[in-house]
Order: C-alpha cells, then sequence, then structure tokens
C-alpha cells in the first residue's frame, strides 16, 4: 500500500520532529538552547530535554495512527502521517518544536459512519495516551526544590521575579481536566506554579496534548470535532459549525479594539479588523450580505463589551487558528452520498468526544508578557 520512498519520506519527518521537539524542549524545561554560548544545550541536557519530546510526539503519534488505522479498515486510501518540525530557536523565537501532523486523505469518504470513525479515532487514543503521561507526571512530582535547579536565583529572598526585566513570563492557562488532575493527584507541596509547569517534561508534554487535542475537536467544519458533530447531529451540523466557528473568532477577537486606544490606532486598526473577519467568513456558505453584518455586529458588540468592562479580554493568539479554519480547512463539512444516521453505540461515543473537548479546553493556553 506504502512504497519504501513512502516510509523513508514520512520517517524522516518523524525525526527531524523529534530533533526539533527536543531542541524545543531543552529550551523550556532548561533554558539552554544548542546556539547559546552562556547556557549551551549540551549532549546530557539534549538527553534528558527527550523526557519531554518522547511522550510528546508518542501522544501525537498514537493520534495519527488512529486516524490511519481506521481510515485502512473503512478502506479509504490515505497518506502516512506527515509531522511538521517546527523548531524556531534559530530566530530567538520560543516553540515546541512542530506544528503538528496531518493525514492526507486520498480517495473519497463516502459515509457518515466513516467520516465519524476516521474522525473521533484519532482524539480518543491520543486522549488516552495523554492521560496515561500526565497520571505519571502527577504522581510522580520531583521535590519542591527541583526548581531552583532550573532557575538558581529563585533560592535568593531577595530576587523578585516581576522586577526582572530579563524574564519572559509564561503563564501556562487552565483547562478543567488539569485542574481536576492537579487537585486529586499531585502532592500540593511538590506541585508546580502554572508559569513553571514548562520545566516538567511530563506535565508540559501532557498539557500541550490537552492543547492540541482540544483544537482538533472544536466542532467546525472538517476538524476532528466537525466530523463528530457531522455524525451524531446531521440535520444542524452546518448552523452548529457557523455558531461554534463564530463564537471562537468572537472569543480570539475580543479587546483587539478598544475605545480606550488612540484614536489615531483605531482609525487604521478598525477598518482593518473588520475586513479580517469578513475574509474569514468568506467561505462559510452564506450570502455576501450576511458576511458583512456578521463582520460588523461582531466588532460592535466586542467594542462595546470593551466600552463597558475595559478588562474583558479575549485571546488574540486564536486570531491566526480562526483565520486558517475560515479560509483553508472551511467552516462547512462536505456531504456523503450514504446519509444514514449512526448507531447508538457511535452516537454516544461522539458525545464522549465533545465532552472530552470540554474538559481539554483552554481558552487562554499561552498568556506571554
Amino acid at each position: 500500500m506504502y512504497s519504501n520512498r513512502d516510509y523513508l519520506k514520512h520517517g524522516l519527518l518523524l525525526f527531524l520532529t523529534l530533533i526539533a521537539t527536543t531542541l524545543a524542549g531543552g529550551e523550556w524545561l532548561y533554558g539552554r538552547s544548542v546556539l547559546s554560548d552562556e547556557k549551551p544545550l549540551t549532549w546530557e541536557f539534549f538527553l534528558l530535554s527527550l523526557q519531554f519530546s518522547i511522550p510528546f510526539l508518542g501522544i501525537l503519534f498514537i493520534h495519527e495512527m488512529g486516524h490511519l488505522f481506521t481510515s485502512i479498515y473503512h478502506k479509504v486510501r490515505s497518506s502516512l502521517p506527515f509531522f511538521i518540525p517546527a523548531w524556531l530557536g534559530f530566530i530567538g523565537a520560543p516553540s515546541i518544536g512542530t506544528f503538528g501532523a496531518v493525514i492526507q486523505m486520498k480517495s473519497q469518504v463516502g459515509s457518515r459512519k466513516k467520516f465519524f470513525d476516521i474522525g473521533v479515532a484519532g482524539p480518543l487514543a491520543g486522549f488516552v495516551m495523554a492521560l496515561a503521561v500526565l497520571i505519571y507526571g502527577f504522581t510522580t512530582l520531583p521535590e519542591a526544590s527541583y526548581i531552583y535547579e532550573i532557575h538558581p536565583e529563585y533560592a535568593d529572598p531577595r530576587y523578585d521575579k516581576e522586577a526582572d526585566e530579563n524574564v519572559m513570563d509564561i503563564q501556562l492557562g487552565y483547562n478543567l481536566l488539569f485542574w481536576i488532575m492537579q487537585e486529586t493527584l499531585a502532592d500540593p507541596e511538590r506541585m508546580p506554579d502554572m508559569a513553571e509547569v514548562i520545566h516538567y517534561p511530563y506535565l508540559f508534554a501532557g498539557y500541550l496534548a490537552l492543547f492540541f487535542t482540544a483544537l482538533n475537536l472544536l466542532p467546525i467544519g472538517q476538524l476532528d470535532g466537525g466530523h463528530v458533530v457531522f455524525g451524531i447531529l446531521p440535520k444542524h451540523h452546518k448552523q452548529l459549525s457557523l455558531l461554534a466557528y463564530t463564537l471562537f473568532l468572537f472569543f480570539a477577537g475580543l479587546g483587539v479594539i478598544s475605545p480606550y486606544e488612540d484614536l489615531n490606532y483605531l482609525i487604521f486598526a478598525l477598518p482593518l479588523y473588520i475586513g479580517f473577519l469578513y475574509i474569514c467568513f468568506r467561505k462559510a456558505g452564506i450570502s455576501n450580505t450576511n458576511q458583512w453584518i456578521i463582520a460588523l455586529g461582531m466588532a460592535a458588540i466586542q467594542y462595546t463589551l470593551v466600552s463597558f468592562y475595559p478588562g474583558i479580554q479575549g485571546y488574540s493568539g486564536w486570531l491566526l487558528f480562526a483565520f486558517l479554519i475560515g479560509r483553508v480547512l472551511g467552516i462547512n463539512h462536505p456531504e456523503v452520498p450514504d446519509g444514514r444516521p449512526l448507531d447508538q453505540k457511535r452516537k454516544i461515543l461522539g458525545w464522549i468526544a465533545i465532552l472530552i473537548f470540554i474538559l481539554c479546553f483552554i481558552p487562554r493556553p499561552f498568556v506571554i508578557e
């Protein structure tokens, strides 16, 4: 089914992604970079950083294998997983070493059942592995003094992290599952602050896995969550996908335009932002008039909310992903020749997948100051 050239190409991408995520792991875990003279990533720390990259990539790999094996079972031709290496240390930017992985469908998926099975298999498989990694991470936390090995300055009672201008503070956001596992499994005396989780390889790998799981399970278009909604709610998937996308984009842009900004800034920013919203809905399958109505209405409501509640803030980090969904992946789900409803077992799996999305979704995953 696959040629030696396929195995070589995809295997090489996987290997390069392993290297990239290990390099990124060295930067997150130990503050060491292969390009740094002051704190170089030595071979010793490179090997230690595999504690992050192997479980993290392992979860992504299991996720993609869930899709692949299910597509093979249903005789749907698909590619091997494309892992996308993305280490950005050479430009001094933080990265996790990868943009994830994708599988390309090479033949038509002819039934609602096949779309559902292929879509739901990946997140469920990856989620089980992420749970295992997090359980191990929470139950094997090192002593609280471990953080002094990474940040010896913390041991100085005179040190003020907030006053240190050289520190880039990265705060991870909570999701329901991470919080529940922290409260039930972790030793409170050893549990790090969310700003320090990046130094704990299994917790950080599991956290990122939940982040990717939630992204895939967004109930929009041809994302895995879109396949799930297409399967269990066939009569409403178009409306639900459009609603979910609108709410996602609304939260992403909340606070981007504010009446408290300088007028000269607003003169340029406001029309650009409204144009951006309009472009995001260009492939939504609605009329041009409705696209403008949604874009103008969304901007007006966001502007008004910020006027009454100046501290309200969404997460602008979602804007790029929202744009990619709207312009590349699409908001609508393709129809199929065989539209028969799913059986009861599959519907239960679909609702479990929706519950996993609720547990894993992180409204503000990475807040960088």
